[in-house]
């Protein structure tokens, strides 16, 4: 993720506030020997640490919705088309694993296949959650958070979102893809995806 994070371009997603221009969360700094020495977060013996883990962060994202005519008569050209959603819950004290049913229900609606996808934009809670939700769906791991995703850039609950929305739909640019999703996991059991289109 942090190597992703520093290979990335996102001058084109972001607007300085004053002074801050990065936000201070992304460390470029960390090694394998860093991560590796950090102490278990749960439980003894456990493998989450903060090292595999989102962080919490602040942040604003902002997102403009307009219908096509809206665009054509301003002139603008869309980053990308809204296809469809989904959200569906699983049991509760499984923690992490709602995309998976809300990600099936969404591609069952909108006619897409998995091997569709051009990118995927998995929020990470955890990076054990991140991967349950990669090999449950069966997704392509190179086409998931090319730019590193919230274990290295943050999780500003508030926004994680539309940060994901963001920064899928400038990467399906720059890359000429088209089908995109993106996903996030929500308290209690939750699951929440989008499909978009270039």
């Amino acid at each position: 993720s942090q190597q992703r994070w520093a290979a990335a371009d996102f001058a084109d997603e972001l607007v300085p506030a004053g002074a801050l221009e990065r936000d201070e969360h992304p460390r470029p700094d960390t090694s394998a020997e860093k991560l590796s020495s950090l102490k278990p977060a749960f439980r003894e013996g456990g493998a989450v640490t903060a090292g595999n883990s989102s962080g919490l962060n602040d942040g604003a994202a902002a997102l403009v919705i307009a219908s096509e005519e809206k665009a054509r008569e301003l002139g603008v050209e869309p980053l990308g088309t809204f296809v469809a959603s989904a959200v569906a819950g699983v049991d509760p004290r499984v923690m992490g694993i709602g995309p998976v049913p809300a990600v099936r229900k969404l591609l069952d609606r909108a006619g897409v296949g998995v091997e569709d996808l051009d990118l995927v934009e998995l929020n990470e809670a955890f990076a054990s959650q991140s991967l349950a939700v990669v090999r449950e769906l069966g997704l392509d791991e190179e086409k998931v958070n090319v730019n590193g995703g919230a274990i290295a850039i943050g999780h500003p609950l508030g926004m994680s979102g539309a940060r994901l929305v963001v920064t899928l739909l400038h990467e399906l640019r720059r890359r000429g893809g088209r089908y995109g999703l993106a996903t996030l996991c929500v308290g209690v059991g939750q699951g929440q995806a989008a499909l978009f289109e270039r």
